[in-house]
Parts: structure tokens; sequence; C-alpha cells
């Protein structure tokens, strides 16, 4: 599988989109335009080690419900993300049964040198 979820009005999606240079055989999923699917939620949790991994602790909706101070279980952290997708940490990519999560300098590193090699 080829594919990143990413929301087009994020520019740091974006640059990142653009720095890594996806290959056009990649789909892209806008999260904000097309909702993740439990289907691919659970895909994604296939390929990491828990839902938490996947949830964005720096959303705004986050600090607003006041997340932080509530203890949550992995439902919790995959029905949050299915609930609103500023919960995914951004951008998620999948390559060849890998995948990436978020923008950290590491973690684009390691996709762009997994999908260029």
């Amino acid at each position: 599988m080829k594919k990143i979820y990413y929301l087009s009005t994020c520019n740091t999606c974006m640059r990142i989109i653009d720095e890594i240079s996806l290959p056009n055989d990649f789909e892209f999923q806008d999260i904000k335009t097309e909702a993740i699917t439990e289907a691919q939620l659970s895909e994604m949790r296939n390929l990491t080690d828990s839902y938490e991994s996947l949830f964005s602790k720096r959303a705004r909706l986050y600090k607003e419900l006041d997340l932080k101070n509530k203890s949550l279980t992995e439902d919790d952290y995959k029905n949050y993300i299915l609930e609103h997708y500023t919960f995914l940490k951004r951008p998620v990519i999948l390559f060849n049964n890998q995948i990436f999560i978020g923008n950290s300098k590491k973690t684009v590193e390691t996709a762009k040198q997994a999908i260029h090699e």
C-alpha cells in the first residue's frame, strides 16, 4: 500500500509532501474532506503499537476537552480519532507495510529514505 493521510490546510503536511516527493502511484486522502473509516484506522493500528501512537496530543480539541487530565484507554484514542480528524497525528504515510506517523525530522527522513531507496 502507498497512501498518505494528511490535511490540505496544514502547512506542515504540505511541506512534508513536497519534501518527500511522493511518487505518482501514492493515494492521497485529505482527512478533513474524506473522513477516516474504522477499517482504515484498524489498518494503521496493525502497523504500529497502539492507537495512542496515532493520536495527536497537540490538537486544539485535546486542550479544550481537557483530555490530558483524563485517563484515556486504547478505545478512547480510537474513538476520538474516528470522531474528529484533528486527533490523528499527521501526516500518516503507509508504504509497503511500513507506517510513518507525524512530522518529526527523523520520521520524515526515514519515510523519504524508505520511499526513494
